[in-house]
């Protein structure tokens, strides 16, 4: 059975691990719900699926539970009221896991891979209920949801699984080593990939699905059952995941326990409690500062790999293109209400003013024209919906209302009404006037809908602040605008020192805050915001070790 997966889906796997060679485009699932791709009837049947489970029990067996929670209310006003088993024994948790660990790790690379691809496939086929289900968990518009929650994410898992594939065929299983001399030796060497542990996937609110695939399929792929702690209000997508995981594992003759959810109380504080357990060898967390860092300084018997908060830049020097600046500015400020780790924050610009293709523009002006850029954008509601989405949690709004207090408020953020969610909380962003003295203000992340245009003795200042802020507080991205070749050069530079991605004059249909599968990397790992990136080697090789056996031959 797993050799038929891996043959079905070989295609796709060596596709995939040329992509991730060459850095060329390449997607394996498509990013358009349309019917023309999907068919006329996967929408509707996506939807009803979600609907189904509303107000249910979902149908796990999970080793550990007892009883069940439900914690998940949409940021669009519904209370979804699906149950999940709640685990109180984290020890039967735990040795359910690992119960025949055994036999995953015998499946060998080729049988663990051709599993996971064949999860994937499954998983796309219920792509617009997983689309439903992040919608009304993340606050992400359907468009998005269908995008970043499913076909991006299944590409970023595909991704994590052909690096792994990589890795783990790096060394061959067997070899013969002969020595010359006088009395020649001869032997016969065996190479057996061998899992770390149990690995545990703490997912995040914002993105339950982008966020926690990549290290769930590299920890499974490599050999590692998996425990996945989701964020308690976001359930029911990594739940789905889970079933379709277990459904996989048992029609190949695997135990289905080696992927569990492990869903809880917000008090039962179980990724604490798991973090620190001796069988969790690996840790993928998605979230606060605060928590990570918690995460590396006591989780030691683990592998961790953190993504957490960062201050992302822009360094605005000049342009030939104004209008499409602030248009591309605006959109990235918008997207998903600014719920993204790779959303701009923080705009340096020199207080004189920036030369562009309209004149000489001062940083209030520069404001007005990423203001007006929001108004095309987001002037109608219900237009402006589909790009804002929903505001994830009250601490959002908190943090907007208060960083109108933190400086001059250039651009004034409006609440928007839902057409179709009465009780949704949309919000559009706020531009926030400061100056390179305020660095207690801009050297935090105000995650959220909230830019600030720091005013600054000139372009060497700015990047001089980029690199020192970026060096110290983290970031997951960077953008610069300049006509200027040596400006270019100065900004890649601290880019470099700062170990952080840059993006140079984007003025069409890219954006900062998004990255392409098998082409970029997400992260870098070389900066406070992340220890790790979406995918390199190094995600993957740490997850599994190479131990050998070697006997004399005739």
């Amino acid at each position: 059975m797993t050799s038929d997966f891996l043959a079905q889906h070989r295609d796709r796997l060596d596709a995939a691990v040329a992509a991730s060679a060459s850095r060329e485009f390449y997607s394996a699932f498509d990013e358009s719900p349309s019917p023309r791709v999907y068919g006329e009837e996967a929408a509707g049947h996506g939807k009803a699926a979600y609907e189904a489970w509303l107000g249910t029990d979902f149908p796990l067996d999970t080793p550990g539970a007892d009883g069940t929670v439900a914690t998940e209310r949409s940021p669009f006003g519904i209370d979804l009221g699906v149950r999940y088993p709640r685990v109180t024994d984290v020890d039967a948790l735990l040795a359910g896991a690992q119960a025949r660990m055994r036999a995953w790790r015998d499946a060998g690379p080729e049988g663990r891979t051709g599993v996971c691809l064949e999860i994937l496939d499954r998983l796309h086929g219920r792509v617009f209920e997983l689309a439903n289900a992040v919608q009304h968990t993340s606050g992400q518009a359907f468009v998005m949801a269908f995008q970043a929650g499913g076909a991006h994410a299944l590409d970023r898992a595909l991704e994590a699984i052909a690096y792994a594939w990589v890795e783990q065929t790096r060394t061959p299983a067997t070899a013969v080593w002969e020595k010359p001399g006088k009395v020649p030796l001869k032997m016969e060497k065996t190479f057996t990939v061998v899992p770390r542990g149990v690995a545990l996937v703490i997912g995040c609110n914002t993105f339950p699905t982008w966020n926690s695939w990549p290290g769930l399929f590299a920890s499974l792929v490599t050999g590692n059952p998996v425990v996945v702690k989701p964020h308690p209000g976001a359930v029911l997508p990594l739940a789905i995941t889970v079933q379709v995981c277990q459904e996989v594992l048992a029609e190949a003759g695997f135990d289905r326990h080696l992927v569990t959810l492990a869903a809880e109380e917000p008090a039962d504080r179980l990724a604490a409690t798991l973090a620190v357990r001796p069988e969790v060898r690996l840790v993928d967390f998605t979230g606060s500062n605060a928590f990570g860092d918690w995460l590396e300084e006591n989780a030691r018997q683990a592998v961790v790999f953190t993504e957490k908060a960062g201050v992302n830049t822009v360094v605005v020097d000049s342009t030939d293109n104004f209008k499409a600046m602030c248009q591309n500015l605006a959109f990235s400020f918008a997207l998903y209400t600014g719920q993204m780790c790779t959303a701009p924050q923080n705009v340096y610009l020199p207080a004189e003013g920036v030369q562009t293709d309209d004149g000489v523009k001062t940083p209030a002006e520069v404001a007005a024209g990423i203001g007006g850029a929001f108004e095309k954008l987001l002037g109608d509601d219900a237009r402006a919906v589909e790009l804002l989405g929903g505001v994830v949690n009250a601490g959002v709004v908190d943090r907007l209302e208060a960083a109108g207090k933190q400086g001059e408020v250039l651009v004034e953020s409006r609440a928007v009404s839902h057409p179709a969610y009465a009780d949704a909380t949309v919000r559009t962003p706020a531009i926030i006037g400061l100056t390179a003295d305020d660095s207690e203000v801009y050297e935090s992340e105000c995650f959220g809908p909230v830019a600030y245009l720091i005013s600054t003795a000139g372009t060497d200042q700015s990047i001089d602040l980029f690199r020192d802020t970026v060096k110290r507080h983290g970031a997951m991205t960077a953008a610069v605008y300049s006509t200027s070749d040596a400006v270019v050069d100065d900004m890649r530079e601290a880019a470099l020192d700062a170990g952080v991605a840059l993006s140079e004059n984007l003025l069409g249909g890219v954006f900062v805050n998004q990255s392409a599968a098998y082409s970029d990397f997400h992260g870098t790992g070389a900066n406070p915001a992340a220890n790790a990136a979406f995918t390199d080697g190094a995600y993957v090789a740490s997850r599994f070790r190479v131990v050998q056996s070697r006997r004399h031959i005739d």
